[in-house]
């Protein structure tokens, strides 16, 4: 299930909340109780390194450029 991050207004406590994505833009309650949050926009960060290029490499995966 998708991890969701929120802003509340009143306190500024960021939190957040696991939900299915249809539920993504419903209302959420900060830990503090109150209701005026926002919902966040998320960073993703994906982390490791290739060996190398899927495909073999290549501007077109190797098999057309020459």
């Amino acid at each position: 299930m998708p991890r969701y991050e929120y802003a509340c207004r009143t306190c500024g406590e960021s939190f957040e909340l696991s939900r299915p994505m249809a539920e993504s833009a419903d209302p959420a309650s900060c830990p503090q109780g109150h209701d005026d949050t926002v919902k966040l926009l998320s960073r993703v960060a994906v982390g490791g390194v290739a060996a190398e290029p899927a495909g073999g490499g290549g501007c077109c995966g190797g098999g057309c450029c020459g």
